[in-house]
């Protein structure tokens, strides 16, 4: 897994504007899976960031990089544990959310409509979209009913970011220089 392909699919995350990224890439075995993100948890456990496997089949895994504070901090609101609850996820517990996540991408062919509260995508959005409201913009996620020039600032941002870290890695710039500490 290149350096390259983590910041162009995770910048945002790295820079923490927004809670989590999921994206897959190819690995040899799922031995090589488990040791690459291990060496990137080695790497940026430090600055608040944890990567993890949410699933491996036919030689691609698919990689949930993410900030634990802020993931808590998404979870605890009234909605999202709602939306939890109706998939079956446990109460307490983020790793334990995130384990059921994993549970739930075993389990099926598609992806889990929940994801969004786990990338920090507003609930409210995550909701309309498990209902099938009417889509009012499309960015990093569909906004539905949350605040439309909230979000499209943040898909700037985040869009912006993403060039930038783009640009810096290619002047050197590691990935642990390049993720803020939070």
């Amino acid at each position: 897994m290149s350096d390259e392909m983590i910041i162009h699919c995770c910048a945002p995350t790295m820079a923490a504007l927004k809670t989590g990224s999921v994206f897959n890439c190819p690995f040899e075995s799922e031995e090589e899976m488990r040791n690459s993100l291990s060496e990137i948890n080695v790497c940026l456990k430090r600055k608040g960031v944890s990567v993890v496997a949410l699933r491996y089949r036919k030689g691609r895994g698919l990689v949930y990089f993410y900030r634990p504070k802020m993931l808590e901090e998404d979870l605890k609101g009234h909605l999202a544990k709602e939306l939890l609850a109706d998939y079956g996820y446990p109460e307490e517990g983020t790793e334990e959310k995130i384990a059921h996540l994993r549970q739930r991408f075993d389990s099926s062919r598609d992806f889990p409509h929940e994801l969004g509260l786990f990338l920090g995508y507003p609930a409210v959005d995550v909701k309309g979209f498990i209902n099938g409201s009417e889509c009012i913009y499309t960015g990093l996620w569909k906004v539905y009913e949350s605040d439309l020039r909230k979000a499209r600032e943040l898909f700037e941002r985040c869009r912006d970011c993403t060039k930038c870290f783009l640009r810096l890695s290619k002047e050197g710039w590691s990935l642990y220089n390049l993720t803020i500490n939070k």
